[in-house]
């Protein structure tokens, strides 16, 4: 019962971080190399709460890698903004990495759209 219990507030802990890193990430960082549209798509935090896995995916960006360099550099504000809206006992540290799923997504989709125009006469 205690490690389903755990599991529970371990996804709600996920979510919420994921709610609040959404926010703060598009409203909030001021960084110059945080371009395009950035989407929080999964946290992941450790069980002590000290790190957290954050996926993002970055859409009509200038350059992909400066955006996620931009991101690490602006953990520290992050990171101080969650603990100021958050009530944990430890604020995580952000390791940002890149959800490629969406653009392989669209790349099946288009795969697929191009397998039906040829399929019908």
């Amino acid at each position: 019962m205690q490690r389903n219990t755990n599991s529970n507030r371990m996804g709600r802990v996920n979510e919420e971080l994921k709610r609040e890193l959404s926010n703060i990430i598009n409203y909030e960082v001021k960084n110059s190399n945080v371009t395009g549209m950035i989407s929080v798509t999964k946290v992941k935090t450790s069980p002590d709460l000290k790190y957290a896995r954050v996926s993002v995916s970055i859409l009509n960006s200038k350059n992909i890698k400066q955006t996620l360099a931009g991101l690490k550099a602006a953990s520290g504000f992050i990171r101080s903004r969650i603990a100021e809206k958050m009530n944990l006992r430890v604020t995580p540290e952000f390791v940002f990495e890149l959800d490629d799923s969406l653009v392989y997504g669209e790349k099946i989709d288009t795969i697929l759209e191009k397998i039906m125009k040829d399929i019908k006469p």
